[in-house]
C-alpha cells in the first residue's frame, strides 16, 4: 500500500509540474501576441507629440501661440482585393494597418484625416460585389468618432489610370467617399485634386476636373481681395489663406536628384528619369495647376502628394503621417512633421 500510495504521489507531483509549465508556456504565448499585435503600437506611437508652432504677431514683435490645426496624411493603403490578395495576407497586412490608425487616432487624437489616393488595390477592375466588399472591410478598418473628418483623394489604383478610369468607376468612388474638392477649416482652405483627370488631352473627365479648377480658382481669389465684387458675393467667403494642395500624382519634376530626407529614394535610385504622365504629372499639367491656383513659383503653397520629400523646380513636396498647420494669407505654415509609419 505504501508503494501504491508513493507511486500516487509521484505522479500527481509530475502532473502538476507539467500543469504549471504549460500554464507557463500558455501565459508567454499570451503575453507575446498582446504585446507584438497590441501593446507595441502604442509604444511606438506614444513617443510621438504635436509641437507647438509659434509665429510672429502683425502688430508687434512679440511672438504668439496660433491655433493649430491637427492633420493626419496617409497614402497608398492598397487593401488587397479577390484577384490578388490571400486571405491570410489580407488579414495580415489589414489587422496591422487598422491597429497603427486605432492607436494614432487614440493617442495623437487628429481632427481631419487625409487619405491621398489608392485606398484599395483593385478598385480599377473590381466587380460591383467585390468592391462592395472592399469598403465594407475599408470602413471597419479606418473607423473614426464623429468629430473627426476623414476626407479622401482618388488614386490610380481606384478607379485606373488615365485611359483607364471611366465615368462610373468616379461615380462609384465619390458615392462613397465626398467628391469634395475644397475643404476650409481653422483657416486652412484644401484643394483636393483628381490627378488621374490632369491628362490634358481634352476628354469629358479632363475638361470637368479643369473647370472644377478654375471654379476653386475663382473662390480662392475672392477670398483674398479686400473688396469684393459682384463676381465674389455668391456663397461663404473662404479664409483668406493660401491653399494647401492634395493629389495622389506629385506635379511634374524629372527625377529624384535633388531629393533628400529619410523618406527619399536610395541614392542609386534618385537619378533615374520620371516618367511624365506615368510617375508624374507632365510640366504642362503642373504649369496649369499652378496657374488656375494663382501662384507663381517663388509663392508656393503647402504641396501634399504620395511621393518622397523633394525639391524640384516647382517647389518643395513634403510626405508625413501627421502634421500641425497654421493659416497664412501666403502660404500655410507647416509644423515639423510627425511619422508613425
Amino acid at each position: 500500500m505504501a508503494t501504491i500510495r508513493f507511486g500516487f504521489r509521484r505522479l500527481n507531483f509530475h502532473l502538476l509540474r507539467r500543469s504549471f509549465l504549460l500554464l507557463k508556456l500558455t501565459a508567454f504565448v499570451i503575453a507575446v501576441l498582446l504585446f507584438c499585435e497590441f501593446l507595441i503600437y502604442y509604444l511606438v506611437i506614444v513617443w510621438c507629440n504635436w509641437p507647438e508652432i509659434k509665429t510672429p504677431a502683425h502688430d508687434s514683435e512679440r511672438e504668439t501661440l496660433e491655433p493649430v490645426l491637427k492633420a493626419m496624411f496617409l497614402a497608398d493603403t492598397h487593401l488587397l482585393g479577390e484577384v490578388r490578395g490571400h486571405w491570410l495576407d489580407k488579414l495580415r497586412r489589414e489587422w496591422q494597418m487598422e491597429r497603427a490608425f486605432q492607436t494614432a487616432l487614440w493617442l495623437l487624437r487628429p481632427e481631419v484625416v487625409f487619405i491621398l489616393g489608392d485606398i484599395f488595390d483593385e478598385g480599377k477592375w473590381s466587380s460591383p460585389q467585390a468592391w462592395a466588399d472592399d469598403v465594407e472591410r475599408f470602413q471597419k478598418m479606418f473607423r473614426h468618432p464623429p468629430h473627426v473628418q476623414l476626407k479622401v483623394v482618388v488614386g490610380n489604383h481606384d478607379i485606373g489610370f488615365h485611359y483607364q478610369m471611366s465615368t462610373y468607376r468616379i461615380k462609384r468612388f465619390e458615392k462613397i467617399f465626398n467628391p469634395e474638392r475644397l475643404f476650409s477649416w481653422k483657416g486652412i482652405n484644401f484643394v483636393m485634386v483628381n490627378s488621374i483627370a490632369l491628362e490634358g488631352d481634352g476628354c469629358n473627365i479632363c475638361s470637368e476636373a479643369e473647370a472644377e479648377l478654375i471654379e476653386i480658382s475663382h473662390k480662392l481669389n475672392c477670398s483674398l481681395k479686400e473688396q469684393h465684387s459682384r463676381r465674389c458675393e455668391d456663397g461663404q467667403p473662404l479664409p483668406a489663406s493660401a491653399p494647401v494642395l492634395l493629389q495622389h500624382f506629385p506635379l511634374y519634376r524629372r527625377s529624384d536628384a535633388n531629393c533628400s530626407g529619410d523618406d527619399a529614394a536610395p541614392p542609386e535610385e534618385r537619378g533615374i528619369p520620371f516618367r511624365e504622365r506615368y510617375d508624374a504629372l507632365s510640366r504642362e499639367a503642373s504649369q496649369k495647376v499652378w496657374q488656375h491656383l494663382g501662384f507663381s513659383p517663388r509663392q508656393m503653397p503647402f504641396v501634399v502628394s504620395t511621393e518622397e520629400g523633394q525639391r524640384t523646380g516647382f517647389g518643395q513636396y513634403f510626405r508625413f503621417s501627421c502634421h500641425g498647420l497654421v493659416p497664412s494669407p501666403t502660404h500655410p505654415i507647416p509644423s515639423k512633421s510627425i511619422s508613425i509609419s
